[in-house]
């Protein structure tokens, strides 16, 4: 038996809740079991310096994690310093979002998603891109509903779970209690269409299988078939 008593094919229990930032264009209150994540979606009139004059917009994420996001305090991490896992993490969302939104239909303009990490039981990156997409759905709505857009420049939903081997079986979403003693870990993007974003998948304490690896995969498409719905659900 698994520590949280699920079955291997079992998610946590998630709930999605928007509208939860008085000012933000769009928002999400995202939870994982006892993983919680705040994404808000904030719209900037003008693209990044780069982008400038070619008719496209961007969408971008930064990640944090509070101090006493997890069991004992962790420093802050201040704008410009941040860590290489953070660094990575906020890259991995941004990606997530840009594979499933025109951004030539965006105009030039910038979205930025911010994910902050209220508290951590393991998948704090799977939960931020799957809050993070509702968060960037409802500030794509309020710019539509003020002609700021014509059409909703999103081609589909993407969603994120971990998955992993535990004790010699494949599971899915794990928390930290099993996170920190897989013998392998894996991180599956993946859109409402099956489309496969990214893969992140490391042997931890043992080599995997191609068999491990094709289980982790059919788990982590019927979690995510579990997210999309939701999503849909919550933006309905």
């Amino acid at each position: 038996m698994r520590p949280s008593k699920r079955a291997d094919d079992e998610m946590r229990l998630v709930t999605l809740e928007r509208n939860v930032a008085r000012y933000a264009e769009g928002s999400c209150l995202v939870k994982f079991g006892e993983t919680h994540v705040l994404c808000t979606a904030s719209l900037e009139d003008k693209p990044p310096m780069w982008l400038r004059g070619q008719g496209r917009g961007w969408v971008t994420a930064e990640y944090s994690m509070l101090p006493r996001a997890t069991h004992t305090r962790t420093r802050r991490e201040s704008a410009g310093k941040v860590s290489g896992r953070t660094h990575e993490i906020q890259r991995l969302i941004g990606r997530s979002l840009r594979a499933v939104t025109n951004l030539q239909a965006l105009g030039e303009r910038q979205i930025t998603i911010d994910c902050d990490v209220l508290q951590a039981d393991g998948g704090t990156r799977t939960a931020s891109i799957t809050g993070a997409w509702v968060a960037l759905h409802d500030c794509l709505k309020w710019m539509r509903s003020r002609s700021i857009i014509k059409d909703m420049p999103l081609r589909d939903h993407v969603a994120a779970v971990s998955c992993g081997v535990s004790k010699g079986r494949p599971v899915l979403d794990l928390d930290y209690a099993e996170d920190s003693a897989a013998e392998t870990d894996a991180n599956f993007v993946i859109t409402g269409a099956g489309g496969l974003v990214e893969i992140q998948a490391t042997a931890e304490a043992a080599v995997f299988s191609d068999a491990d690896f094709q289980a982790m995969l059919a788990l982590a498409k019927k979690g995510v078939g579990e997210l999309v719905a939701l999503q849909k659900a919550a933006v309905a």
